[in-house]
């Protein structure tokens, strides 16, 4: 820590603040219903002032469970502690007071959970510690006080000295051994997802690059260092040479071997990680001009790839040129998977990137293109941050996240569309881009985005890539204008939402065990019967799904508690090679890699079969947390394969134990 910002956290609360909390706590405690508010903001205000200091911590650590039986979390979203979240603490802590503080005081009481303070059942001393570490790890630049560029221009320096104070605070009490290991598992686990946006993870490597100190002989260490190499050092040349201008003169000098290591191991770190540098865009372009043989090393083609590259050279080079640079590499690893997936074959494809390159970005687009860049430089053009993320939607479209918006229809629905009509995604991204508005058709009705009142965002959260914030903030008001539409028909407005919005991808038939008339749950072993029936290979003759199908699923704490609705895709269902069990492959647009959904219910995204941006689950697991599915209707009624009562017992029995607890049910 620098010295200037060690000597902030020196400051002390006055003591008058000590004893105005007293008494407002004393005052809490015997306030009636009418006046309970009142107290709890004027004791709220103090609790801000007190998190500033070490002392004041302390202070209040040692009043948190005191405050927690007064019920100072009451009918708020910290109420129940086993429902945190971890990696929603960053964005609370960035919203201010009157949210920052209670999340600190709800953290303060988890530490007490962890060291023993507090003898409740509802969450362990080990889930606690558990709970602390995934936080510190989401937020070591607090923790190290080494702030990101937009981090910083989110925060008063006032609330950096009370982040800081608190993730120090808790790294000082709490024995959190685990933080590297859990450095590595997020890591690990972010990369394995392909996201289409990096930041979050290069955050956590650029923190353990300057703040950790790593040791070459323990297996940990070198983990992580190969993380850092990926983006910091990943090729011998740039280990010599770091500057971008001494980097391009070596390459230049450089002979067609020393070429051939550069570009393969570079490329090496590419495959293995997803993640992208500005040298690997120094070099790809450097290649592309002086020998493009050396192209299919660097992005580690397959046969596929290179056969791509070899017959549409021409096209995927003047592609690249234009948008990739040392200040713009977001994307190679899309460029790569353009390639491995031939779309430079599809004559649509190569005329929709061709009319894209062409347009006039509407201002209120560029604004929103450029806000959605963590820092952005004056050598490349809003249109260059938008075709690298078009080339990254495109070659790794399960890599597409909803960030921090309730978003994830559409979000759902830009993967879908990039992986089986992306012709039809560019197109509309080039009308969106130009136009700043959509028009969509349902049942006759031109909706027109323009037009419409807000979707579910009230302000959009820009940490997305640039198609995302191009076009959700037009499908999410159209979907939500869909689902109004269908609201009063006395069923699930998502029988006839989810076909118009996302298109002929999406069959017909839907299936939902909850009743509009009764608000009760039905027929659920009929639900659990047919999704069997349509969906798994040992019921179904063996199909295979073609087009993802859209799925909504309830989320749930790790106790099993009700928490939501959420929307994925069902991908496809197959055997797991480790195990030969059945399992369900979805894209869940959260991004998010560790989740318990309780009942031993924790979705996976690496290690059980996945592919790169899938989550996976048992496949009676998954439909465990369904509540509505889309099939084609004409093939269910030719399948009646028998699926065995005991299968069905066992997800019926998940599901009552769970979210069923939320709902009536009808036998």
């Amino acid at each position: 820590m620098n010295e200037s910002n060690t000597n902030t956290l020196m400051i002390e609360t006055p003591e008058q603040v000590y004893t105005n909390f007293e008494e407002s706590l004393d005052q809490f405690k015997t306030a009636t219903d009418l006046t309970k508010l009142q107290k709890a903001t004027s004791m709220m205000s103090q609790v801000e002032q007190l998190s500033h200091t070490h002392r004041g911590l302390e202070f209040l650590f040692e009043k948190c469970l005191e405050l927690e039986d007064a019920g100072i979390f009451k009918d708020t979203v910290w109420e129940f502690p086993q429902k945190q979240v971890p990696s929603l603490v960053k964005g609370t802590l960035l919203s201010g007071h009157p949210n920052s503080s209670f999340e600190i005081l709800s953290e303060l009481r988890i530490l007490s959970y962890a060291l023993g303070k507090d003898g409740r059942t509802h969450i362990s001393s080990n889930e606690s510690k558990s709970f602390l570490e995934e936080a510190v790890v989401h937020n070591l630049e607090f923790a190290y006080d080494e702030l990101t560029e937009a981090t910083r221009l989110k925060i008063t320096p006032q609330e950096r000295r009370k982040l800081v104070n608190h993730f120090q605070f808790l790294l000082s009490k709490a024995e959190l051994n685990g933080i590297k290991e859990r450095l590595v598992e997020e890591i690990k686990m972010i990369c394995e997802q392909r996201p289409v946006v990096t930041q979050n993870v290069r955050n956590l490597i650029q923190t353990t690059y300057q703040k950790l100190v790593l040791d070459e002989k323990s297996e940990i260490d070198n983990k992580l260092q190969y993380y850092v190499d990926a983006i910091y050092f990943p090729a011998p040349i740039v280990k010599r040479y770091q500057k971008f201008g001494n980097y391009k003169k070596a390459l230049a000098r450089a002979n067609k071997e020393t070429l051939e290591i550069e570009a393969t191991v570079m490329g090496n770190y590419l495959h293995e990680t997803g993640l992208t540098n500005p040298y690997l865009a120094m070099l790809l372009c450097f290649l592309m001009e002086k020998n493009p043989v050396l192209v299919n090393n660097l992005l580690h083609l397959n046969s596929k790839g290179i056969s791509e590259w070899e017959r549409y050279r021409d096209v995927a080079r003047e592609l690249a040129l234009k948008t990739f640079s040392e200040f713009n590499h977001a994307g190679i690893y899309g460029f790569k998977g353009i390639l491995e997936k031939s779309l430079f074959s599809r004559r649509a494809v190569r005329a929709g990137l061709t009319n894209l390159k062409h347009i006039s970005i509407h201002p209120e687009v560029e604004r929103r293109i450029l806000k959605s860049v963590m820092e952005p430089s004056e050598k490349v053009l809003a249109k260059q941050y938008l075709m690298g993320a078009v080339i990254g939607i495109l070659g790794q479209p399960t890599g597409v996240g909803q960030g921090n918006n309730p978003t994830c229809q559409s979000a759902r629905g830009i993967s879908m569309w990039a992986q089986h009509t992306p012709a039809e995604l560019i197109n509309m991204i080039t009308i969106v881009t130009s136009t700043n508005n959509l028009v969509l058709r349902f049942e006759n009705h031109e909706l027109e985005s323009m037009k419409l009142v807000k979707g579910l965002v009230g302000e959009l959260d820009h940490n997305l890539d640039a198609v995302s914030v191009v076009l959700i903030p037009h499908l999410d008001k159209i979907y939500n204008e869909m689902m109004n539409r269908s609201s009063n028909r006395g069923d699930d407005p998502h029988r006839w939402t989810n076909p118009a919005f996302y298109g002929s991808l999406v069959p017909v038939g839907f299936a939902s065990p909850y009743s509009y008339l009764t608000k009760r749950i039905e027929n659920f072993r009929n639900f659990i019967r047919l999704f069997y029936n349509v969906f798994h290979p040992l019921y179904n003759g063996g199909r295979e799904l073609v087009y993802p199908i859209p799925v909504g699923i309830f989320i749930t704490t790790s106790k099993g508690d009700m928490l939501g609705f959420h929307a994925v895709s069902l991908l496809r269902v197959a055997q797991n090679k480790k195990n030969n069990e059945y399992r369900a492959y979805f894209l869940n647009p959260n991004n998010e890699g560790r989740q318990d959904w309780g009942q031993n219910i924790r979705p996976s995204v690496y290690d059980n079969g996945e592919k790169h941006g899938e989550s996976s689950l048992p496949f009676y697991q998954f439909i465990a947390r369904a509540y509505a599915f889309h099939f084609n209707n004409l093939i269910a009624e030719n399948q009646n394969e028998p699926v065995p009562e005991e299968e069905i017992e066992k997800v019926e029995k998940l599901a009552k134990e769970s979210w069923g607890r939320s709902y009536q049910w009808s036998n």
